[in-house]
């Protein structure tokens, strides 16, 4: 039987917490028009003029905070999930992992498949909700290397898995382990997008932003908004955890530069429930399937820093899904069925 060729793809991390390697992750990061999608000219300016070399020692220092004797937590749990993944689909499988930025690179994880003769690929994006600064590059770039290979495998991309049944069980009952605790509110907390990129998504040019709560529920207009797809899964999560609309709210954290992105900002969310007298606060970022510098330094850090500032207590994240064998299984689901 020919073997098949799975890919699984996150973002990215730098190879190690030091500034010049946190410099590189960035440039390359930010300087993807998916990503910063304004002109090259302007782009360049402000990546490379401005955010890597002012923010690029900043960002190391925050690296440094979650950095692990064994690596970065990003990329010790991808690792960890393409073996257990591997294992579990057995020797018809060729399970390879990949970063959108940095090591593993993308581009060597299809020529180890190339190598190896696959007779197909599948790609992974281990998003669970479609962005195109996240989803859509991914799906590029495998394009674009694979166009100037001879001999071009069947290939498959996934798309998202916002709304899987397992991958929404598994947050919740990450979730239940804190729930012995009292909480006044649980946040759903996404990294944020531009709300141009939003638009840009509206292929009909009539919903995003234009509707009243053009984001509520998924249609023909906004079945690959992000933000959309977010909404649906905080909703199937508070569905599973049994909460009222009043137990939970969405919001979007992780804004870059001064251009209006999808709101409620994260931030701004923490200021009005201090407002309300909310004192304990349990956080889900259903964005991310591996903790990272944004779950485990920006929530459990900063947001626990600003809480205090503002009157809170506690912000308490959840962990994200990991290597989580129940995880693996979803993703094993993925593989042969979607």
């Amino acid at each position: 039987m020919a073997k098949k060729g799975i890919l699984l793809v996150n973002l990215g991390t730098p190879d190690s917490p030091s500034t010049a390697d946190v410099r590189k992750y960035l440039d390359e990061f930010l300087m993807d028009e998916r990503v910063i999608d304004i002109n090259s000219f302007n782009r360049t300016l402000l990546v490379k003029g401005i955010i890597v070399p002012f923010r690029g020692p900043k960002s190391a220092k925050l690296y440094k905070e979650i950095w692990t004797p064994q690596g970065s937590p990003l990329l010790i749990y991808g690792n960890s999930v393409r073996d257990v993944l591997a294992k579990k689909l057995g020797a018809d499988y060729q399970v390879e992992l990949a970063m959108r930025y940095q090591s593993p690179s993308l581009p060597d994880a299809l020529e180890r498949l190339k190598q190896s003769k696959v007779d197909s690929i599948k790609v992974v994006p281990l998003f669970p909700q479609y962005a195109s600064a996240s989803t859509g590059s991914v799906h590029q770039l495998v394009m674009e290397i694979v166009s100037k290979w001879q001999a071009i495998p069947a290939i498959s991309f996934v798309n998202s898995f916002y709304d899987h049944p397992g991958m929404i069980k598994v947050f919740a009952d990450n979730a239940r382990k804190h729930l012995h605790q009292s909480w006044d509110h649980i946040l759903f907390s996404f990294h944020g997008v531009p709300q141009r990129q939003m638009k840009k998504a509206d292929v009909s040019g009539q919903h995003c932003l234009k509707v009243e709560n053009c984001c509520d529920n998924i249609t023909e207009n906004n079945k690959f908004c992000y933000s959309a797809q977010c909404h649906q899964t905080a909703k199937l999560l508070a569905k599973e955890l049994d909460l009222k609309p009043e137990d939970y709210s969405l919001c979007y954290q992780s804004r870059l530069g001064s251009d209006p992105w999808m709101q409620p900002y994260t931030s701004d969310v923490l200021k009005q429930l201090a407002q309300k007298g909310v004192k304990r606060l349990l956080v889900l970022c259903p964005a991310f399937v591996a903790d990272c510098l944004e779950t485990l330094y920006e929530i459990s850090v900063e947001y626990q820093t600003e809480f205090e500032h503002l009157g809170g207590e506690k912000v308490q994240l959840v962990e994200s899904l990991n290597d989580n064998p129940a995880w693996i299984a979803v993703l094993e689901d993925i593989v042969l069925n979607k």
